[in-house]
């Protein structure tokens, strides 16, 4: 049997090389040498995936900005409120397609700990450990089946990621890009703190998702390792050590006791002018993203291309009352983020020594810290039918504002 499926393999494969032009069968050729069909098919598939997201970027993001900046724009004016919900509801949808091609490869999302759907509705910030480029779509997958998440979150990222094919997307939505460096560190808090109130406030926003790391794990390790060395601070290898710069900001402007609402009624125009648009921040969430290994985590490549075997990708959230997070100095507030650091470094080398991730790190479990509630694990489920009506929305809106484009083309020619 196994011949026979091998021969018939070969028997498709030589028909389909014949069937290409000249010089890709040449290419072909060049390319299963040195490999078995096997090895020859996963390329393919690969490529193939890659070829998908392409093309899905193609017919996402210009409709999505044609809608926004173009046909919607009148819509801003007129109805202020009204425009941002329609450009919520088209980023969630978005964001949720975005989302499917780590759940078409099979990483499959865990969530550990404090379960994050009972405070949708509540201002949260999300302090993240940074490992690879795949860290923010995977958070998308884990978001996308959350109710009023993905439309009312704000992504706090590197200046570089605007220049991406998916930077006009975020500037639109008011995501914020920071530059680093201590030239302009004033110029960009001063920048942030006008953002929050502007746009996270302004628009009704309740999620921020924050990376204090400020880089990617490998590429900050050494020089996380070497100030903590001379400066007496832990020494982590699994994590960096967070910046505190922006989420000092980032407290201090949406904080229940500091002047949100004196600066709410001088610089802010709310969408809608209800009290639940002037709520300060509730929650502090830290989050714990852990790969199964450490030394390759999934990325954007593998996550558009596949080609990485099929694994479980956890998330772990732990939730803190923002009153219990010490404002009262940037020491303090050091301090205590370096203590969620330690935490967080305990429970990726107990995962990546064991192959089972904790509810909690073992000096607290020991302790007796935290109570049963927290011991859950969920498995992050996507909607095919959810999927087919997004892509059917975007891919009609194309055909739609390709009539309408060419409809103007030839208008202008008489």
């Amino acid at each position: 049997m196994n011949d026979e499926k091998r021969e018939r393999g070969n028997r498709n494969f030589i028909l389909c090389f014949y069937c290409v032009n000249p010089p890709f069968r040449l290419l072909l050729l060049n390319l299963v040498i040195g490999m078995d069909l096997r090895q020859f098919l996963h390329l393919m598939k690969s490529i193939l995936n890659v070829s998908a997201v392409i093309i899905t970027n193609l017919y996402c993001i210009p409709t999505y900005l044609l809608w926004m900046w173009v046909i919607l724009l009148p819509f801003r004016i007129l109805n202020h409120p009204g425009y941002w919900y329609l450009e919520g509801v088209m980023y969630k949808w978005l964001l949720s397609i975005v989302a499917t091609w780590s759940w078409r490869s099979k990483y499959h999302i865990v969530e550990m700990g404090d379960d994050v759907s009972t405070f949708t509705k509540d201002r949260c910030l999300f302090l993240v450990n940074h490992q690879s480029t795949g860290d923010v779509p995977l958070l998308m997958q884990a978001f996308q089946e959350k109710d009023c998440v993905l439309d009312s979150i704000m992504w706090i990222m590197d200046r570089m990621f605007r220049y991406t094919n998916f930077g006009a997307v975020s500037v639109t939505h008011g995501d914020y890009f920071i530059t680093q460096g201590k030239h302009v560190r004033d110029y960009q808090m001063k920048r942030l703190r006008d953002h929050l109130l502007k746009v996270f406030i302004g628009r009704n926003r309740k999620w921020i998702i924050l990376f204090p790391e400020g880089g990617f794990l490998s590429k900050r390790l050494e020089t996380s390792v070497k100030y903590a060395t001379k400066n007496n601070f832990p020494i982590l290898e699994h994590v960096t050590l967070p910046r505190i710069g922006a989420m000092e900001v980032i407290l201090n402007t949406l904080r229940p006791d500091g002047n949100l609402k004196d600066a709410i009624d001088n610089e802010v125009a709310l969408l809608n002018g209800t009290a639940e648009e002037c709520e300060p921040l509730k929650w502090v969430v830290d989050t714990t993203v852990a790969y199964p290994d450490p030394q390759r985590p999934i990325d954007l490549l593998a996550i558009c291309s596949s080609n990485r075997p099929p694994c479980s990708v956890y998330i772990h959230y732990r939730r803190y009352p923002i009153n219990e997070v010490p404002m009262d100095s940037m020491e303090s507030l050091r301090d205590w983020t370096y203590e969620r650091w330690c935490e967080k470094e305990e429970m990726l080398k107990e995962y990546y020594t064991t192959g089972t991730f904790p509810h909690l790190p073992a000096s607290q479990r020991k302790n007796g810290t935290f109570d049963d509630h927290n011991q859950r694990s969920y498995n992050v489920t996507m909607d095919f039918r959810q999927i087919v009506f997004f892509h059917t929305i975007f891919i009609s809106s194309t055909l739609f504002h390709c009539y309408l484009l060419y409809k103007v083309w030839n208008y202008c020619q008489y």
